[in-house]
Formats: C-alpha cells, sequence, structure tokens
C-alpha cells in the first residue's frame, strides 16, 4: 500500500503529476489546485491512496490527510468512484464537504460532473456523523488578488473550459470571494470550478 509520496516533480498539468521517487516516476491523479501549485523541480509531498483494479493500478493523490481521509470516505459511497470523489475534492474542501453533509446540502455535490440527484443523496446520507464540521482558520491576508487571479484563469483555460466562460465565472467568484479567498489560489480555484459546474466543462467527465 503507497500511502504517501514525496519526490521531485517532473510534470504537473491539469489534474495530474508525476513525482520523481529514487528514479521512479509515479503518476498521480490531483486536484487542479495541487497540480496548479506543483512546480517542476520542486519536492512535493502527497497523501496517496492506490486503487487497484483488474486493468490497472491508479494512484490518486492529496496536500492534506484530511482530504485523503474525505476521499476514503466518499469512495466507500454506492455510486462513487475514485475519479468523481477526485471531483468532488476538486470543488469542494473537506471542511465543505462536513459543512454540505451536516446541512444536508445535497446540491453541493449535484454540481460536480459524475454524481447525479440520487448519489449526491446517498453522500449525505452515508457521510452523516462521519465529518466534524470545523471553524475555517483565521489568516493574514496577502496582496496578491490579481496574481491569484491571473494564476486562476490559467489553469482554467488550461483545463479546456473557453476563456471568455472562464473569465465571467472568475470574475462572479471574486465579486463574492472575502479577501482571504480571493488571495488564495487553490481556495479561488475550487471556488470559481464550482461556479462553472460539469455543464460549462468542455467535454471532461469524471
Amino acid at each position: 500500500m503507497i500511502s504517501s509520496l514525496s519526490g521531485t516533480v517532473l510534470a504537473a498539468a491539469g489534474g495530474s503529476v508525476v513525482i520523481d521517487v529514487g528514479g521512479v516516476g509515479f503518476s498521480v491523479a490531483t486536484t487542479p489546485a495541487l497540480a496548479l501549485g506543483a512546480r517542476e523541480g520542486e519536492t512535493l509531498r502527497v497523501h496517496t491512496a492506490l486503487i487497484v483494479r483488474e486493468d490497472a493500478l491508479s494512484l490518486f493523490g492529496f496536500a492534506t490527510i484530511e482530504e485523503l481521509q474525505v476521499f476514503d470516505l466518499l469512495i466507500g459511497v454506492t455510486g462513487v468512484g475514485p475519479k468523481s470523489a477526485l471531483g468532488v475534492l476538486s470543488a469542494l474542501s473537506p471542511e465543505q464537504v462536513a459543512q454540505a453533509v451536516a446541512n444536508e446540502d445535497d446540491a453541493a455535490f449535484r454540481k460536480v460532473s459524475g454524481i447525479g440527484p440520487k448519489t449526491a443523496k446517498l453522500i449525505v446520507v452515508s457521510l452523516t456523523g462521519k465529518l466534524v464540521v470545523t471553524a475555517p482558520p483565521v489568516t493574514a491576508v496577502p496582496s496578491v488578488q490579481a496574481t491569484a487571479g491571473d494564476d486562476v484563469l490559467a489553469a482554467l483555460t488550461g483545463l479546456g473550459w473557453p476563456e471568455k466562460a472562464a473569465q465571467q465565472a472568475l470574475a462572479d467568484t471574486l465579486a463574492e470571494a472575502s479577501d482571504s479567498d480571493a488571495a488564495s489560489v487553490p481556495v479561488l480555484l475550487r471556488l470559481t470550478l464550482a461556479r462553472l459546474g460539469p455543464a460549462q466543462h468542455a467535454g471532461r467527465a469524471s
């Protein structure tokens, strides 16, 4: 069982990174936010889940142990595969998943490609009592909102969304986001992806 990887980033694009560990390159499926933050040549550590199937071995990697724990819970829900679980964590943080479950808000999960109304309700029912809602940490507000927006726009167009649609979604997100959220590339990307929703995605499915 491969529970974590730490090594040099060889490549990062879209929703995956390739990490060199002792001369072996591991391809790891990740959230777009993690892939966006990875830099070639730098060291990256990810918490991983190894999914074994008859025709393939797939690694899914996460920046935090909390994301991995939520991923493990999600793939235990009937109808939720690893790609759909990764899609949930691309759109929602572990805290947002916990809050949606606590509020019985299945609409938050219906925004994810590959998850229909029935499965969204099943996620809420299955995860009830298994997640703890925590207050978001108070952080200093960095003055890099413009840079964060540029990085997020580049990531969205790289993932296949038309630039005009990506710009509009990003502008709408920035208008409603707090200063701290607007200055964080991973958070801003997650919020904008959730706003775009699966219907506007350029042919990509989970």
